[in-house]
């Protein structure tokens, strides 16, 4: 069963699993255990994508662009990814990797003029992500990376690609739960220190809260209805709904800050060289492109759009 693949893999992956773009981040293990109450069936581990086709341009030339030079020496694309997000960034049991983060790394591959055979994948720790890309080890990352101010220091970023707010995961039979107003006296589950379950304890939305390792466990324990609900990235909500869209959903009404009534946005941006301006501009002109002609769209609605949430593109922030 694919729980125990999962788990396995788990047990070798738990110290390279660093903060997610607002928390902990955990391997994809929404099955409960056969045997245990409320076991889903078994569901294929196989990869599928979009179905979005990217054809390799032609004659692709990106002048002052150090990093651009070296992958046309080398012939091949390294591109920093993660592999255990459901839906963003995933591996299944055969190799093949799938998933909204994918294919946009995809996307800037083929925009670059490589074909779909000479990439690279480099599974980076999200600790390691800024000492993986100055160091050269991988010509871009794509993998629910946070833009801020801190990083900018060490690394640049195109896009935001996309834009996650804290929100909850719940079953879908489950009425009760409409956001975070409706929290009291339901338990709620996050990954051990993170930024969203703390919000929780802080603004006093339940008393009852539990935390694990990985956000796995939480999903697993909400399916066996241990607890009521989990909370991170509305982005990693959505891939595990995506994967169980029958058991699960996606609430989709983001946490807010309390001081403004806004959400608190996580900005995901493709992380590049520092100095490397002409590729960062080749790329923001790569997503602006797909985010006009429909191509993030529909690679959108083939990956976490099949958890049943919307998504609105955002709007790209060049410097």
């Amino acid at each position: 069963m694919r729980i125990m693949r999962i788990a396995a893999m788990a047990a070798v992956a738990t110290l390279s699993l660093g903060l997610a773009a607002c928390g902990k981040e955990g391997t994809p293990t929404p099955e409960t255990p056969a045997g245990q109450s409320g076991a889903p069936q078994a569901q294929s581990d196989a990869c599928t994508s979009s179905g979005v086709s990217l054809t390799p341009a032609s004659g692709v030339d990106i002048a002052g662009s150090p990093t651009f030079a070296k992958i046309k020496s080398a012939g091949k694309v390294v591109i920093g990814v993660k592999f255990d997000q459901p839906n963003l960034g995933y591996k299944d049991a055969s190799g093949k990797r799938c998933g909204f983060d994918i294919e946009i790394a995809q996307l800037i591959a083929s925009k670059l003029g490589i074909d779909p055979a000479k990439i690279e994948y480099k599974e980076v720790a999200s600790a390691n992500r800024e000492t993986s890309i100055k160091g050269g080890e991988v010509d871009y990352y794509v993998g629910t990376y946070s833009i801020t101010d801190k990083r900018k220091a060490d690394v640049a970023f195109a896009g935001p690609y996309f834009i996650a707010s804290q929100d909850l995961l719940v079953r879908k039979d489950d009425t009760s739960i409409t956001g975070s107003d409706s929290l009291k006296g339901k338990t709620v589950c996050s990954a051990t220190g993170s930024t969203p379950i703390q919000r929780v304890r802080d603004q006093k939305l339940t008393d009852k809260i539990v935390e694990f390792k990985t956000y796995s466990e939480c999903v697993s324990q909400l399916i066996d209805k241990k607890v009521d609900a989990v909370t991170t990235d509305d982005a990693i909500l959505k891939g595990y709904a995506a994967q169980n869209p029958s058991m699960l959903k996606v609430v989709g009404k983001p946490f807010t800050d309390p001081a403004t009534g806004k959400p608190y946005p996580e900005k995901y941006g493709i992380g590049l060289p520092h100095d490397d301006k002409a590729l960062r501009d080749f790329v923001n002109a790569a997503l602006e492109k797909a985010e006009q002609d429909g191509t993030w769209q529909k690679i959108y609605d083939g990956t976490l759009g099949k958890s049943g949430s919307a998504a609105t593109i955002p709007p790209l922030e060049k410097y």
